[in-house]
């Protein structure tokens, strides 16, 4: 299982609209997400940033996001998402969010933090 952590802005003007599409996000959205082995996927805002957090559980991250990004329920998912957010200018190859290192976990008690 692979963490990752992402990052994006929030336009002030759509962030209405924004809350209210991830009040009730698309079942065929959280399905496209759970086929592509995406786990205990979260958003949270704080201001104007967005930051998410999801667990990765399969063994070919970048053939999974490239089904994901060929679902046509998520493309219009993000059709609406998309305009809502204003990327970082230093998110490099990212489509949307920019990656964050993780520089420090906490697991389970016993767990070494290089686990």
């Amino acid at each position: 299982m692979r963490r990752f952590a992402q990052t994006i802005r929030l336009r002030p003007e759509h962030r209405e609209e924004y809350l209210a599409l991830h009040s009730a996000v698309w079942p065929g959205v959280e399905a496209a997400l759970h086929r592509a082995r995406i786990r205990n996927y979260s958003i949270h805002l704080h201001d104007d940033v967005l930051f998410a957090y999801f667990e990765y559980h399969g063994e070919d991250f970048d053939a999974d996001m490239a089904d994901l990004e060929a679902d046509p329920v998520t493309q219009e998912w993000w059709k609406l998402t998309d305009p809502c957010q204003e990327p970082w200018p230093d998110r490099g190859d990212s489509r949307q969010w920019t990656e964050l290192a993780e520089i420090w976990h906490l697991g389970e008690p016993g767990e070494h933090a290089a686990d």
